[in-house]
């Protein structure tokens, strides 16, 4: 810095600045100084702003997650004619996953004609492990299509190759128990007239297990699925008029059955069975007596050491319902609670489709019970909940800060109010 040249005072010219800015904050009212309606004003619309690009924002983020979810699944439909026989089958588990947990029918109405064909064709041709997740396919592929026209059409197409297929010996067993599975649901949903041959096919499976002494467990699972799926079609027909209704000693039988499956299957029969028989006047054949009642009551209380710890507190919990039901007569009370509705079942009819339903949805099935018609209508759920009424009961994010800031000057009022009569003692 050339010598006798003076720097500004930086310091002093601040200090005056701030002393002028001050005499001006002075000369204003309280009122001029502080716009309390400018104020509010301008936390609305900033609030209010920041709402609307909140929605914006989740709009475009639905339709970004929609746009990737359908390009996922047309991706794993057009797998399912892929050269690959693994490749296939993956796609054909892809889309069962995605069937599980959406619910599209209008997105798959459009593509029914390729998914049916895919089925058809690895029914006929495909691997074991593609036969079985073929199988599955047809069963999501009818739940998703039940309440609309389309769903007979696909029903009355794929009922006929799952009927040859599970009553084909050279197919592996994993397959075929599937198929029985798949049969079920396709003919329980729309194919009525189908139902008598459906009934009979599933006898003759599980009919073998009364002169079987000894089965693998694999057998075991196909001739139980049969019986499963025998009774799910009993629930929908008269058994005055049905000449393939078991009886008791065959029943009986089936309940001698060393594997925990065929058991179980047997005790979901047996209350149907009666169930529906208790609501006829001359049906007393099927009234078990005391014999029978002491082997449900076994079942109820089986400590055999020789079966797993599992198995056995499985059992025993769901024979002991059995048990209670046929001596008192007294129906299941089940209540499930899903989103904002409770289901409750109080029938064993109800139940079993509710099982079936389970067994072929998986996880899926509450997002199924909310939002999907077909099993609304079987499980009486009624019409759909209004998702506005629903949506309506929630607070906007506005409403919210208005709410605690009215909470918050209530507390600080109260706070200012006990500190007012505090007393300084002074030693």
């Amino acid at each position: 810095m050339p010598r006798g040249k003076r720097r500004p005072n930086q310091h002093h010219k601040s200090t005056t600045e701030a002393l002028a800015g001050k005499g001006r904050d002075l000369d204003m009212s309280d009122d001029e100084s502080y716009n309390d309606n400018a104020s509010v004003i301008s936390n609305i619309s900033y609030s209010t702003s920041n709402e609307e690009r909140s929605g914006v924002a989740t709009d475009e983020t639905d339709d970004a997650q929609n746009d990737a979810f359908e390009e996922k699944l047309s991706d794993a439909i057009d797998g399912l004619s892929q050269k690959s026989a693994q490749g296939r089958t993956l796609s054909f588990e892809a889309v069962c996953n995605i069937f599980c947990k959406k619910y599209i029918p209008d997105y798959i109405l459009n593509r029914r004609m390729t998914i049916t064909d895919s089925i058809e064709r690895a029914l006929k041709k495909g691997g074991d492990n593609e036969k079985a997740a073929a199988a599955n396919l047809a069963s999501l592929l009818c739940i998703q299509l039940g309440a609309m026209e389309m769903a007979e059409n696909s029903c009355q197409e794929l009922l006929p190759v799952l009927m040859f297929v599970a009553n084909d010996e050279s197919v592996p067993l994993l397959a075929r128990e599937k198929c029985c599975l798949a049969i079920a649901l396709l003919t329980f949903i729309s194919c009525n007239e189908e139902i008598d041959a459906a009934m009979q096919l599933m006898r003759n499976l599980w009919s073998r297990l009364l002169h079987s002494t000894t089965i693998s467990p694999s057998i075991a699972a196909l001739y139980s699925a049969a019986l499963s799926s025998w009774s799910l079609l009993l629930s929908t027909v008269s058994i005055r008029n049905s000449t393939i209704i078991p009886t008791l000693a065959e029943l009986s039988i089936l309940l001698d059955s060393t594997h925990l499956e065929v058991r179980m299957a047997t005790g979901e029969l047996i209350t149907v069975l009666l169930e529906m028989a208790r609501e006829c006047e001359d049906m007393d054949e099927y009234e078990p007596d005391e014999e029978f009642i002491n082997k449900l009551r076994e079942l109820a209380t089986d400590s055999q050491k020789y079966r797993a710890k599992k198995d056995r507190k499985t059992q025993r919990s769901n024979f002991r319902q059995i048990l209670h039901y046929v001596e008192l007569d007294e129906p299941p009370n089940i209540q499930i609670r899903f989103g904002q509705e409770i289901l409750t079942m109080n029938s064993w009819i109800i139940k079993k489709q509710y099982d079936v339903l389970c067994q072929a949805l998986g996880s899926g099935m509450n997002m199924h019970m909310t939002e999907n018609d077909l099993i609304r209508d079987i499980l009486n759920l009624g019409p759909k909940l209004c998702q506005t009424k629903l949506l309506s009961n929630k607070q906007s994010k506005l409403e919210r800060q208005q709410i605690n800031a009215a909470n918050f000057k209530v507390r600080t009022k109260t706070r200012g109010k006990v500190r007012d009569k505090r007393i300084a003692f002074i030693d």
